[in-house]
């Protein structure tokens, strides 16, 4: 009578929709090896898969490859500071500021000058004086500054420029000295070069596609082929999967990191302020882009019912963010009103926090709009992913 009555006590319950209650068992260690066990079988498949590997790994390395070989620095408008005190009264400006390419920053104080140089935001300094203010015939000297005068920037301003004087000369002065001249001045700064700017636009890439499409198809044949529903009936809770699932790919993610960040820094010349710090600081701040692209692809898996559905609505969701934020060219290319909904795309808080990171030295604590942009996106995809979470 005894033995029967501890039996009945532990015997599962129902509860009000008449299913037996699962018997509350806590064994955080048993958790932990279970999101392990997950985390291992799941990069396993993912290193077998032959389309996570070519989109998340060799497309990204590729890419790389190619425009880390090209010479110059990389494209986009050229961005000029005009130093204070240019003459900005004369035909010469007035014609420079008219070339379509050529973009002139105004207004900048020495201290700002100095920081978009050292930034590469700007490719130089323009300078603009009158050299003949007693004189008939005018003539003005025209000093450009530059970390590096051999760049593709300088190089092509230079020839603008001297095809302007050209035309002055022709047109005016056709039998007078010239109408001004060209000086290109050195100066110290940090020369941001093409790797620069397109190795974090791959990584944000790789990361993209490894979280949206990894996630989405695991997860839905997971689902379609009722593992979760045999996970449900064990003692593995939904953050144990999740938390496997995210360790997959975070080791996915710093295999194929350290791939191309050695690629781009050992072949390219690839740019780490502080070596070693550098690299882990920005495998730090890829979490927050792991998040954010996995949570996508379990919105994705969540949501949808038919498997041939996920490419076209994940392809919905990762293209404009591949050709809009800044991966392969400047955003300031775009048109303004297309600018600012480019700038409040996930992707390119992370790209850009990746880029001030390696290039530009900055800590993570020092980028208050990148991270605050990624923890707002986070908690939006996190609060909609875990709703749409389902088991089978």
């Amino acid at each position: 009578m005894q033995w029967s009555n501890r039996a009945k006590r532990e015997l599962p319950t129902e509860d009000a929709r008449g299913e037996a209650a699962r018997p509350k068992v806590r064994i955080p260690s048993g958790q932990l090896k279970a999101a392990l066990t997950l985390s291992k079988y799941s990069l396993i498949a993912t290193l077998r898969s032959p389309t996570s590997v070519v989109f998340s790994l060799l497309f990204p390395v590729f890419f790389i490859i190619v425009f880390g070989s090209l010479v110059g620095d990389k494209g986009g408008p050229i961005k000029v500071a005009v130093a204070p005190g240019c003459d900005t009264a004369n035909p010469i400006y007035r014609a420079i500021r008219q070339l379509p390419s050529v973009v002139l920053e105004t207004g900048l104080t020495p201290a700002q000058i100095a920081d978009a140089t050292d930034k590469g935001t700007v490719v130089g300094v323009l300078t603009i004086a009158n050299e003949a203010l007693f004189s008939p015939l005018p003539h003005y000297r025209i000093r450009l500054s530059a970390p590096d005068s051999a760049s593709r920037g300088m190089a092509f301003l230079r020839t603008m420029i001297g095809a302007t004087i050209g035309a002055f000369d022709k047109k005016i002065f056709p039998r007078n000295p010239t109408f001004g001249d060209v000086v290109i001045e050195k100066i110290p700064g940090h020369l941001h070069k093409a790797i620069d700017f397109v190795l974090p636009g791959q990584l944000g890439f790789s990361l993209l596609m490894a979280g949206v499409y990894g996630s989405s198809f695991l997860l839905f044949s997971l689902r379609l082929n009722l593992v979760l529903k045999r996970l449900r009936a064990t003692p593995v809770r939904k953050r144990a999967i999740i938390g496997g699932e995210m360790l997959s790919r975070l080791f996915f993610h710093v295999i194929g990191f350290l791939i191309m960040v050695g690629l781009g820094y050992f072949v390219f010349g690839f740019t780490l302020v502080y070596g070693v710090a550098t690299v882990l600081e920005m495998l730090v701040f890829s979490l927050f882009g792991l998040g954010i692209f996995m949570g996508i692809g379990f919105i994705i898996s969540g949501l949808l019912q038919n498997e041939s559905s996920i490419t076209p609505v994940a392809n919905t969701l990762t293209l404009p963010q591949i050709l809009l934020c800044g991966l392969f060219f400047p955003i300031e290319s775009y048109p303004p009103w297309l600018q600012s909904f480019c700038r409040i795309l996930p992707l390119t808080f992370f790209v850009d926090g990746l880029r001030k990171i390696a290039s530009d030295g900055l800590h993570i604590w020092q980028m208050p709009v990148q991270v605050g942009g990624l923890c707002v996106w986070t908690v939006v995809v996190a609060m909609w992913a875990v709703r749409a979470f389902r088991w089978e």
